[in-house]
C-alpha cells in the first residue's frame, strides 16, 4: 500500500513501501544523513554499483541507459527495500569521469533536505524522489546536465576569486595604514608653523593705500600689524610683476597691490621656518619702526600641490645696501645718514620696551650689507629677520627659533666661530651683531669720498679668504690670527674717516664684552653729525 505524503504526515501510517534499490547505502551530506540510511535502508542483498556507461555495456553490449537498467532490474528484483518516506535514484559523477546510477530508499525524517539535492555539489549529483507507487524509482531516470568547461571549476573559481580579491583589499588596506601612520608621525615630528589665517578674504574699500591701512591698525589694532584677514585678502590681490632677487631662503619679486609696488619674498618650502619666524618677528607688539623694514602681510597660498610662503614687506627700489655701495659714492653726509640709519633700527631691535603691550630685545644673528635696505630718501632699514632671536625677561629665556639655518660665515663674529659663545646668554648675541655691525660701518666708509679719493666696494676680509669662504678660513684669520679689515691710508688725514674707524674698531673688538652698544655707537655718530653740521 502506498500512501502520498500528506497522509503520512497527518495519519502517521506505519505501513512500508517498497522501492527499488541497487545500492545499500547511500552517501549524502553529512552525519545525519549517513545516520539515517544506515537505520532506513533495510536489506541485507549485495550493492551493485555501476557505471552505466561502461559496466552494462561489457555486459550486453552497446545497449541505451535505459534498456541497461530494465535489463538490470529484471535481473535483480530482489533488490528491494522498504521504507515509511520516499524511494529515490540518484545519479553522480565520478572521479574517473563516468557515472554512478544508485537506487534506494530515504526515511521521512530528513527527506526534505535529501531529495532537494543539485548537480552545483562537489562531485556532482543529482537525486529525485518519489512515492507515487512501490517500485516507483524505477521510472525515475536523473541527468546530470552537461559538464561546461570550467564546470567543476566553477565553485572553486569562485571560492578563488573571492579570497584573492579579500586579499587584495587586506593588502591595500594595510599598506594605506602604514603610509598615513607615518605621514602622521613624520608631520608630528616637524615643528608646525601657523599664524593663524583666516579662510575668508575681507572687504577692504576702494581708494584705501597700505600707509592708510597700516596707520589705522597702529591707531585702533594691537601695534602688531594689519589684521590677518586684512593680510590675507591683501595676499590674495598682489600681482607679480618681476624678480628683483634671489637667495638661499628663496626669491624676492617686486609687485603691485592697486597700483602700489610691495616686494614679495617668496620663501623655499624647505624654509619654512625661517618664514615663521620673520613672520613671528614683524608681528611683535610695537616693533614697527622707520629704520626697520615695514611689514604688510604674510600668507601660505597653495596651489595643488605646490605651496607658497608670502612675506609682503615695502619696497625699496634702490636695492640693498651692499648693491646701493657697488654702484654709488658717498660723501660725509651720506656715509653718516647711512651708518646712522642703520645703527637706529639695529637699537630699536635691541631695546626691550616696558609696558602694557611692550616689545621684547631681539638680536639680529644675520647682519650684514644685503640685509639693509636702502630708501629712497638715503636712509636705511634693516631687513631679514628669519634667524632673530628674542629674549623673554619674564622668565629670563632666549627664545631662539627651531632653524638649521646660520648667520654668514664671513659676518661670523670669533665666538661664534670658535663655538665659544654662550647660547643661554642674551647678551652675546648682542654682542655679535655689533661685531657684524663693524663691518657694516667699514663697508661704507670705504665709499665715502675725501681729497677726491675713493675706494672700489669690497667685501670684509676680501683680501684675507676667498669669495666663498668656510669656517676654518674665517676661524683663523678672525679667530686665531685677531685680523680685521684695513684702514686706507687717506682716513687719517680725515677727521669724520678717522672717528669712522674708531668706532668701528671698538665694535669688532676680539672680546665681547669690549664692543660698543648700539646706543653708544647712534650717540657718537649723532655727535659727529652735530660737528660737521650736518642734519640727520
Amino acid at each position: 500500500m502506498v500512501y502520498s505524503n500528506t497522509d503520512l504526515c497527518h495519519e502517521q501510517v506505519k505501513e512500508q513501501q517498497s522501492c527499488s534499490n541497487d545500492e545499500g547505502e547511500f552517501w549524502g551530506k553529512g552525519r545525519i544523513l549517513k545516520a539515517l540510511l544506515a537505520r532506513l535502508i533495510r536489506t541485507k542483498l549485495e550493492v551493485s554499483r555501476f557505471p552505466p556507461h561502461a559496466a552494462l555495456d561489457a555486459h550486453q553490449g552497446k545497449l541505451s541507459r535505459q534498456q541497461a537498467l530494465e535489463e538490470f532490474r529484471e535481473e535483480s528484483k530482489n533488490n528491494t527495500c522498504s521504507t515509511d518516506g520516499f524511494c529515490f535514484a540518484m545519479v553522480e559523477d565520478e572521479d574517473s569521469g563516468g557515472q554512478t546510477f544508485t537506487t534506494g530508499c530515504i526515511g521521512l525524517e530528513g527527506s526534505d533536505f535529501q531529495c532537494r539535492d543539485t548537480p552545483l555539489s562537489q562531485p556532482r549529483r543529482l537525486i529525485e524522489c518519489c512515492t507515487d507507487q512501490d517500485y516507483c524509482n524505477k521510472d525515475l531516470h536523473p541527468t546530470l546536465p552537461p559538464l561546461i568547461k570550467g564546470g567543476l571549476e566553477e565553485g572553486n573559481v569562485h571560492h578563488k576569486a573571492l579570497l584573492i580579491s579579500v586579499t587584495v583589499c587586506s593588502v591595500l588596506l594595510v599598506l594605506i595604514i602604514i603610509f598615513c601612520y607615518f605621514r602622521f608621525k613624520r608631520q608630528e615630528s616637524r615643528p608646525r608653523y601657523s599664524i593663524g589665517l583666516e579662510q575668508d578674504e575681507t572687504y577692504i574699500p576702494p581708494g584705501e593705500s597700505l600707509k592708510d591701512l597700516i596707520e589705522q591698525s597702529q591707531s585702533s589694532g594691537s601695534g602688531s600689524g594689519l589684521p590677518l584677514l586684512v593680510q590675507r585678502t591683501i595676499a590674495k590681490q598682489i600681482q607679480m610683476v618681476k624678480q628683483i632677487g634671489k637667495g638661499r631662503y628663496g626669491e624676492v619679486w617686486m609687485g603691485k597691490w592697486r597700483g602700489e609696488k610691495v616686494a614679495v619674498k617668496v620663501f623655499f618650502t624647505t624654509e619654512e621656518a625661517s618664514w615663521f619666524r620673520e613672520t613671528e618677528i614683524y608681528q611683535t607688539v610695537l616693533m614697527r619702526h622707520e629704520n626697520i623694514l615695514g611689514f604688510i602681510a604674510a600668507d601660505i597660498k597653495g596651489t595643488g600641490s605646490w605651496t607658497q610662503l608670502y612675506l609682503i614687506t615695502d619696497y625699496h627700489e634702490n636695492g640693498s645696501l651692499y648693491d646701493y655701495l657697488k654702484s654709488t659714492t658717498l660723501d660725509t653726509k651720506a656715509m653718516l645718514k647711512l651708518a646712522y640709519s642703520s645703527v637706529s633700527g639695529l637699537c630699536h631691535l635691541h631695546t626691550e620696551i616696558f609696558s602694557t603691550q611692550g616689545k621684547p630685545a631681539i638680536a639680529h644673528r644675520d647682519l650684514k650689507s644685503k640685509n639693509i635696505l636702502v630708501k629712497k630718501n638715503g636712509t636705511c632699514c634693516i631687513a631679514d629677520l628669519g634667524l632673530a632671536v628674542k629674549f623673554i625677561s619674564d622668565t629670563n629665556e632666549v627664545d631662539i627659533p627651531p632653524n638649521t639655518r646660520v648667520g654668514t660665515k664671513r659676518y661670523m663674529p670669533p665666538e661664534v666661530l670658535d663655538e665659544s659663545l654662550n647660547r643661554n646668554h642674551f647678551q652675546s648675541y648682542i654682542m655679535a651683531d655689533m661685531y657684524s655691525f663693524g663691518l657694516i660701518l667699514w663697508e661704507i666708509a670705504r665709499r665715502c669720498v675725501s681729497g677726491g679719493i675713493v675706494e672700489e666696494y669690497q667685501l670684509p676680509y676680501h683680501d684675507l679668504v676667498p669669495t666663498d669662504p668656510s669656517y676654518e678660513d674665517m676661524r683663523e684669520i678672525v679667530g686665531i690670527k685677531k685680523l680685521r679689515p684695513s684702514f686706507p691710508n687717506r682716513w687719517s688725514s680725515d677727521e669724520c674717516l678717522r672717528q669712522m674707524g674708531k668706532l668701528m674698531t671698538e665694535c669688532w673688538a676680539h672680546n665681547p664684552a669690549s664692543r660698543l652698544t648700539a646706543l653708544r655707537v647712534k650717540k657718537t655718530l649723532a655727535k659727529m653729525s652735530e660737528s660737521q653740521d650736518i642734519k640727520l
